[in-house]
């Protein structure tokens, strides 16, 4: 068996391309406990989401979390599947094809745009295969994670270098590290919470939920705890928030050890018992809604917030696919394509180095 991929069929004179692959977490392909069980056990098994030594967290997964936890998910992501799938999927599809029509408005220079999944479908390989058919030889990794967390941003990076290593022909590569301060991105989340605001009002109080990691993690130099706290000042700034109107806090703990405080669980019953009036709930580390979001934070969030005596409580979406955060997007992705883009670029011009490059592979080709 050969160590190398194979290459993609190629023809002196094809134009290179860029190419931007957008990647997300991912997703199961059904709200199946069998798709459950595939799609955890392939996310559970990556070094940068677990950290535990192999040898223990191997027996844990295979004989006790695989085995009673995938039905539990199963039944939550039923609540939130839709008729196209999962939402997670449904946005990310929607952000892949409206960036491609934007950047086309835009640039004359053709650039493709592609998702790649960490886990699940499509895959990052699939994404980097179709790319390259279309011969691109630039690429951008745009990982859909704001705030850096070597287990989010690191893991999408891992996906796209293990391929990498099995290719004989290696595209040029950049990558977003992370985009929590770019303006046009706290820019889309102001917009989208103002937005909100005018149909459902402004809340006494907004919560800013991110994801959760371990705090062992932040101790042993992962930035992310401080990107999450510095998206919160900005975007408060953005909104005029005083300290008082708004909370920053994490959600989605798993297992024992202790994770960034404080938890999102424990914030809204404590506004609960506090009588809280009116309470919002934004995710700024979410480009597309999820499971995490639309069960988590807009079901139990506001199941956990009324039975501790809270009165109004409501969640607002993420980005998705509305127009400030395609801008964004396209903002984020120019400002890490500099040079690869020719702001000159004609077809004509194309068609011409086409040409040139046909005729000397002819005349190279007669010398062999």
């Amino acid at each position: 068996m050969k160590y190398f991929n194979p290459e993609p069929k190629y023809n002196h004179g094809d134009p290179a391309k860029v190419g931007i692959i957008l990647a997300n977490l991912g997703t199961p392909d059904h709200p199946t406990a069998k798709a459950l069980r595939k799609y955890l056990g392939q996310f559970l098994m990556d070094r940068r989401v677990v950290e535990i030594p192999r040898f223990i967290w191997c027996w844990i997964l295979h004989c006790i979390i695989l085995v009673f936890r995938p039905s539990a998910s199963a039944k939550k992501y039923q609540q939130v599947w839709t008729s196209k799938g999962s939402p997670l999927l449904v946005n990310a599809k929607k952000q892949k094809e409206l960036l491609r029509k934007s950047i086309a408005k835009t640039h004359k220079q053709p650039i493709e745009v592609e998702l790649g999944m960490s886990y699940g479908n499509p895959s990052m390989k699939s994404a980097f295969e179709s790319l390259r058919k279309k011969n691109c030889t630039k690429i951008l990794l745009f990982p859909l994670y704001p705030q850096y967390a070597a287990s989010s941003s690191a893991s999408a990076m891992d996906s796209l270098w293990r391929i990498l290593m099995r290719t004989r022909n290696v595209p040029e590569i950049r990558t977003i590290r992370h985009y929590h301060d770019h303006p046009a991105y706290i820019d889309a989340l102001k917009n989208s919470i103002l937005s909100f605001w005018g149909k459902h009002g402004k809340p006494s109080k907004l919560i800013m939920s991110f994801h959760g990691i371990p705090k062992k993690s932040l101790m042993e130099g992962d930035p992310y705890h401080c990107e999450c706290h510095k998206t919160g000042r900005l975007l408060a700034e953005a909104l005029k928030l005083k300290d008082n109107d708004y909370q920053v806090c994490f959600q989605s703990r798993f297992g024992q050890a202790e994770w960034l405080k404080p938890y999102f669980s424990e914030v809204i019953k404590g506004l609960g018992e506090s009588k809280e009036k009116y309470v919002q709930v934004v995710c700024p580390g979410f480009s597309s809604d999820c499971l995490e979001t639309l069960e988590e934070i807009n079901m139990e969030g506001l199941e956990i917030f009324k039975s501790n005596g809270g009165m109004d409580y409501k969640y607002i979406p993420a980005l998705n696919d509305n127009s400030w955060w395609i801008k964004a997007m396209q903002e984020i992705a120019e400002s890490h394509m500099r040079g690869w883009i020719d702001p000159l670029w004609s077809e004509n011009m194309q068609k011409k180095q086409s040409q040139k490059t046909i005729a000397q592979a002819k005349k190279i080709k007669q010398k062999l």
